[in-house]
């Protein structure tokens, strides 16, 4: 529901607990990152929120305030963080185990990373076949686990002395699920839950939880999850912002800079050809068929959307886009990405691009969870309900309402998100026209 223009914001006082759900490498990484920059070791580098700027009024006007000094965000220095692991390891041992950052650094941030120990996890090996653990709860049914997590996030609130929370899905990608019958309504999906039935997942449970708590959620996998029908009305009910899906990094986030080039200058494509290697606990999950359907629909969809095959044929029509994932334990998080680019210019001629890129996933997925962090808490605060699509930018594979496309173009939805932060506060659009310069 939108708020008004400069419509007033509640402010963020007190502290903001940060419910991950899982500990592993993308969610440790975050959290000895957010304590690494509490402590001046180093700049919060990939966050917008933390280093962008936005541009208000005209361009002579030198109006740039940084984000963080233009809205009424969380401070760094008021997030508590806590989690669900299907392991029991702290945050400290978890991202040791992790190896993504340096054992020099993790050393320094021993004290707080010990701290934050998981709490038993909601998981069923049935979604996620390659992991299993015992730090995972029983229940006769999967209301009743539900309930376990409910106070679970009563309990951390209380316990941490929180004023507010924000719970980010930051565990492994579930099996490739389509909504099914007992999704379209909060009632069926309540029986289908006490039924134990196959089409509710442990992260619906996570969902279904977050919302009932009065707490906003973010799903950082390709996984259905609170895109259903059941759980939109409960965000809606509750008045809870959401927003998925699948965190924004790597080999996708090459694409949606990459494609609206190509597209800009109207240059055709024949084919994109896309494989990855990687070694973490994300590259073991995705090794099996049922997860990695999951995420090829969520990569396959980026340039479909971006290109617009329909509307430009003689440029994109039948292209071919291939996405492979290989796992390679050696690599660990360090993920290579290579991109094979089949291009046409003027008169039909063929041109190709390559990429390789060797990116660091948790590297590039850590400053994600926490602009989302900072901007759900922020939406909550300012009113906002249901999916926040101003945070596109984020994911690749945006959620937005049923009868629009998502937009996947990484320029557009930038612009989207800052035209939002300055519709908060009250300020002009920015449409880029221009015109009055040269009056």
């Amino acid at each position: 529901m939108p708020v008004k223009k400069g419509a007033e914001i509640a402010p963020a006082k007190g502290k903001l607990g940060v419910l991950l759900v899982g500990l592993g490498a993308v969610s440790t990484t975050f959290i000895a990152g957010v304590e690494a920059i509490k402590e001046g070791m180093a700049e919060p580098i990939g966050s917008l929120t933390q280093m962008g700027t936005v541009r208000l009024g005209k361009r002579t006007d030198n109006r740039v305030p940084k984000i963080k000094d233009f809205l009424p965000l969380a401070s760094l220095k008021d997030l508590v963080f806590g989690a669900w692991d299907i392991f029991p390891d702290s945050a400290y041992d978890a991202a040791m185990h992790a190896g993504v950052l340096e054992k020099d650094l993790l050393a320094k941030l021993k004290k707080p990373l010990q701290k934050i120990k998981p709490m038993k996890a909601v998981f069923d090996q049935t979604y996620v076949k390659r992991l299993s653990g015992e730090n995972v709860k029983q229940g006769k049914n999967k209301l009743e686990l539900a309930k376990q997590l409910i106070n679970d996030i009563a309990d951390f609130k209380r316990k941490n002395k929180c004023d507010r929370l924000v719970m980010i899905w930051a565990a492994s990608t579930e099996i490739f699920m389509k909504q099914h019958a007992v999704h379209r309504n909060l009632e069926t999906f309540e029986k289908a839950m006490r039924e134990n039935h196959k089409a509710i997942a442990p992260s619906m449970v996570y969902a279904y939880a977050a919302l009932k708590s009065g707490v906003p959620f973010a799903n950082g996998a390709p996984n259905l999850t609170v895109d259903i029908p059941a759980l939109m009305d409960l965000a809606n009910q509750q008045g809870m912002p959401v927003c998925g899906k699948d965190f924004k990094t790597g080999q996708t986030l090459m694409k949606t800079i990459l494609a609206p080039g190509l597209k800009s200058r109207m240059l055709g494509l024949h084919g994109w050809y896309s494989t990855n290697i990687l070694g973490n606990r994300d590259g073991e999950v995705l090794d099996d068929p049922d997860s990695f359907k999951t995420k090829e629909e969520s990569k396959l969809s980026v340039l479909e959307y971006i290109l617009q095959p329909d509307v430009y044929p003689q440029l994109y029509k039948d292209f071919s886009h291939v996405v492979r994932i290989n796992y390679y334990p050696p690599r660990g998080d360090n993920k290579e990405g290579w991109d094979n680019i089949d291009i046409f210019g003027w008169l039909g001629y063929p041109m190709q691009i390559k990429v390789d890129f060797l990116c660091r996933d948790s590297i590039l997925a850590a400053p994600i969870v926490l602009d989302l962090v900072l901007f759900l808490d922020l939406a909550q605060r300012a009113g906002l309900r249901g999916i926040q699509e101003w945070l596109s930018f984020y994911f690749k594979s945006p959620m937005c309402a049923p009868e629009l496309y998502p937009e996947h173009d990484l320029f557009i939805q930038l612009m989207k998100l800052k035209n939002t932060l300055r519709w908060m506060m009250g300020e002009d659009l920015i449409t880029h026209l221009g015109a009055e310069y040269y009056d």
